[in-house]
This record gives C-alpha cells, sequence and structure tokens, in this order.
C-alpha cells in the first residue's frame, strides 16, 4: 500500500494560510499541519494569508505564455464563503486569448482522492470562470476542470504538452455573480466532476498516471477569485 497524497511539510514551520487535517488548542495562535499517513486532507481558506500575498510554496505560470505572467494574490472580500480572504488572479497582464493562467504548488501532491473549490467568475470579456488543476507534472501537463459563464457551459481536460483536449462537457446556465463548488473525484482512470453538488461530468482517462502538483486555472482575460480549497486523498493499492 502507498499514501498517494503526499504532504511535504517544512520542518521549520507550518505552511502560511495551510491546514491540514487539524490540531488545534483553545487559544492558539497557529494552527500546525498534521499529516495522516493513511489519509490526508489539505486545506486552503487563504484568511491566514498577508493580502497582496501568496500562500507560501505556490507559484504563478503559464500554459503557451506570452508576455508577462498573471498577477495572483490574496485579498478580502466581504462575499468570501470563509472570511475575509480570497485567492484572485487580480490583473491579466492583458493576456493572450491561448494563454492558461496557472497558479499552483508541489507541497501537496495528488493522485487518487477529492479536490473541491469556490468559484466566483469576477471578470473577463474573452474567456470568463476557471477552476482545479490535478496531477500537476508541469505548466503544460495536467488536467483540469473549468466552469465558464460566457458559454454556460463546465467542462473536464487535459493539457498535455501545452495542448488541450475535451474529456467531456455538460451545459451550465447560472447566476455568474455568485459563489459556485466544484468538486472533482478521481480514482485510477475514472473521474467525475460535479457542479454546486450535481455529478455532471464522466470520464475515463489514464494520460496522467502519477501524482502530481495541484492548483487554480484561469483562460486569456478571466479573472476570477477561488476559496476554500480541500484536497483530500486516499491510500490506495499498488498491487505490491
Amino acid at each position: 500500500m502507498r499514501t498517494r497524497l503526499y504532504l511535504h511539510v517544512a520542518a521549520a514551520a507550518a505552511m502560511t494560510g495551510l491546514i491540514l487535517a487539524f490540531s488545534t488548542t483553545a487559544g492558539a495562535q497557529e494552527q500546525r499541519p498534521v499529516a495522516s499517513k493513511d489519509n490526508a486532507t489539505a486545506q486552503w481558506t487563504f484568511d491566514n494569508v498577508e493580502a497582496g500575498k501568496l500562500p507560501a510554496g505556490w507559484k504563478a505560470e503559464g500554459t503557451n505564455q506570452r508576455g508577462p505572467v498573471a498577477t495572483w494574490a490574496v485579498k478580502a472580500d466581504a462575499d468570501a464563503p470563509s472570511k475575509p480572504n480570497v485567492l484572485a488572479l487580480t490583473d491579466t497582464k492583458e493576456g493572450w486569448g491561448g494563454t492558461f493562467n496557472l497558479l499552483w504548488t508541489d507541497r501537496v501532491t495528488f493522485w487518487d482522492g477529492v479536490i473541491e473549490v469556490k468559484v466566483k467568475a469576477e471578470a473577463g470579456d474573452d474567456d470568463r470562470g476557471g477552476g482545479p488543476i490535478w496531477r500537476m507534472q508541469d505548466k503544460d501537463n495536467y488536467y483540469v476542470a473549468r466552469w465558464n459563464p460566457l458559454e454556460d457551459n463546465f467542462r473536464l481536460y487535459y493539457v498535455k504538452d501545452g495542448a488541450r483536449k475535451t474529456l467531456e462537457s455538460a451545459r451550465v446556465r447560472t447566476d455568474a455573480s455568485k459563489w459556485h463548488t466544484l468538486r472533482i473525484e478521481h480514482k485510477g482512470n475514472e473521474i467525475r466532476c460535479y457542479f454546486d453538488g450535481e455529478a455532471l461530468l464522466q470520464a475515463q482517462d489514464k494520460t496522467f498516471p502519477a501524482a502530481g502538483g495541484v492548483g487554480l486555472w484561469t483562460k486569456a482575460d478571466a479573472v476570477t477569485a477561488f476559496d476554500d480549497l480541500r484536497v483530500s486523498g486516499v491510500d490506495a493499492s499498488n498491487g505490491e
């Protein structure tokens, strides 16, 4: 048996804004991560990160990048699902239409389990919305599930060597000004995707069979806010 969610925790200090499992004490000023060997959960609320900054260990990149990489930052949002902060793409730098804006971390790597995140589409003329990325090998190779209110759809893709391929698509018409919850369940080659609790996408794919990083994704000029990212993994047999 091998644990497929690997949690890399610096010995000197807990990651800023990251909660793993939980161990709390009344009046404690800091939440220290506790990783379970058999089943572990990572959750980011972004509420302990200074506005204008990023959580420790996260980096911004772009697939098919032309020009400067988009700016991401934690910011206050009075409408945040968990107040006071959210993590958002705040400046697209007039991104080219084929650019995929990425913010991700490899301090938590994911193979099998569940990813859930809350999303609010704030702006975008050419594109809007976004979603989570996972089993990320690098900026050009990963899975992504994204909601686009301009197209009224919710889609599952893989991006391989910078090229995107659709695995499944569903029509979604909803209030784009509200927060919505995207949930991904991935086990082996089986992928299911939920929008606000409704199972809309199902696919089988073996493009990326190995564990990889997790993060957030938008396209082109989509300015999007995210909150309450939760990644949970399971202990799975490797046939050994």
